[in-house]
């Protein structure tokens, strides 16, 4: 009646745990239905509720989705396996345009910055008890925040854009909230949320950002979290505009007990002015990570926002990690009070490189977007099949499916390793792949 496999355990631990490892050894595969709660309470012997119990534990751990009536199942997706393993290796004479990394040739170089860091902590080495935040690493940033209308608060520090997003959620929301995030969108952010045991409502985007009307639904189905990519969005380039800002604000003013999480990750490699929602809501979060435009390895993001929930991410961040490395800190403080980035040079690079692509893709007839950022997303009708005939052609681009929830398909091509002897020869290999026809959509 249960079919094949075989589940065991008495307690509620024991029969989640099992699940799980039927999870990860592949016999319950993702989106199999598990069975109703009270048949499986028969054939185990137990109390329904125990089973109950288990399932809550499994959608806490992002291991299943429940739908009311129609049950749970195992999730398309379990938090063991992350969006990152939809990716098409690219094998040898193969070109990956699909990796999201940044152009290694406008990276600044570490060596000064890293010998700086030596030399000030060989001065004042670093202590349990010192400050957790150096005091010119906490003044520059504020200034740029405030100098991009964010405004004045508290300046914390985490390991990266993505640890900021998790602590800010984990702060406020609880197990079964929905959190509306954009769609397409980064799909850490898309693994992340279902695995802390949260709910995802898509939200569409599009040059402009999250489109009004669709937050606005999600709101009012009941998500307590918004998450907005400010520039630079993953994978469409997407950057908001000062009216499409106005007009989101507006949204929010029926929801003030909603959390605002801006990710400003392209601040440092884009020239597009910054259009904050910051303070729109009661509780509001904008971070900034140095990954981007210095390195994603160095693993240290800024970020600021009301009172209450720095408060709460500073005293849980106290008790686990206590600290972002002040060897890291004091790295950053050189590399941004030296200019190591020259941003105007950065942004237009990437910029000549997009523009380049989508230019020559639009002579071919495929419509592509890629505002700002590195990154220029394709909408097409046959995902798989496009992936699969540009691998054959001699390019590896991302399958859209990464980035998806509800939105059409498309696939990602990251253009950072992109010479202009590469730009026709690209797009000319797309167009074949893609094959136009009618219902190619952005939404």
């Amino acid at each position: 009646m249960l079919g094949e496999y075989r589940f065991t355990g008495r307690g509620a631990s024991e029969i989640a745990e099992g699940i799980e490892q039927g999870v990860g050894s592949g016999e319950l595969a993702p989106g199999r239905r598990l069975p109703p709660m009270r048949e499986l309470a028969v054939d185990l012997g137990v109390n329904p509720n125990t089973v109950a119990a288990a399932y809550r534990i499994l959608r806490d751990r992002g291991v299943i989705e429940t739908d009311g009536r129609r049950g749970s199942r195992i999730r398309a997706r379990p938090a063991t396996t992350p969006r990152d393993a939809v990716r098409l290796a690219a094998g040898p004479g193969v070109r990956d345009v699909s990796g999201g990394n940044p152009d290694l040739a406008l990276l600044p170089p570490l060596d000064g910055a890293l010998a700086e860091a030596a030399r000030r902590n060989a001065a004042r080495p670093g202590l349990y008890g010192y400050e957790s935040v150096l005091p010119e690493l906490e003044e520059r940033a504020r200034a740029g925040f405030v100098a991009d209308g964010v405004p004045a608060g508290p300046v914390a520090l985490a390991s990266g854009s993505l640890d900021v997003i998790e602590r800010a959620l984990g702060a406020h929301l609880k197990p079964g909230d929905a959190v509306a995030v954009e769609d397409p969108g980064w799909s850490s952010l898309l693994d992340l949320v279902p695995a802390m045991g949260l709910r995802l409502l898509p939200v569409a985007v599009d040059d402009a950002g999250p489109r009004p009307a669709e937050v606005a639904r999600a709101l009012d189905r009941g998500a307590r979290a918004l998450v907005v990519t400010d520039r630079a969005q993953n994978p469409t380039g997407a950057a908001l505009t000062a009216e499409r800002a106005a007009a989101l604000r507006a949204v929010l003013t029926d929801h003030p007990g909603v959390l605002v999480i801006e990710d400003d990750h392209g601040y440092a490699n884009v020239d597009v002015p910054l259009h904050p929602l910051a303070g729109a809501t009661g509780h509001w979060l904008m971070v900034r990570s140095t990954a981007k435009a210095y390195g994603p390895d160095l693993r240290l993001a800024v970020f600021t926002g009301d009172a209450v929930t720095l408060d709460r991410i500073r005293g849980r961040y106290r008790l686990g990690p206590g600290w972002v490395s002040r060897l890291l800190q004091y790295a950053v403080v050189h590399l941004w009070s030296t200019g190591a980035v020259d941003v105007p040079a950065v942004a237009a690079s990437y910029g000549r490189r997009r523009n380049a692509l989508a230019a020559a893709l639009a002579r071919h007839g495929v419509p592509a977007h890629g505002r700002t950022g590195m990154n220029v997303w394709i909408p097409v009708t046959d995902e798989t099949g496009v992936t699969a005939r540009l691998l054959q052609a001699g390019w590896a681009v991302d399958p859209g499916a990464r980035f998806r929830v509800a939105s059409g398909p498309g696939v990602r091509v990251t253009v950072s390793t992109l010479t202009d002897a590469d730009i026709e020869p690209l797009a000319a290999a797309v167009a074949a792949a893609v094959r136009p026809g009618p219902g190619a959509r952005f939404d």
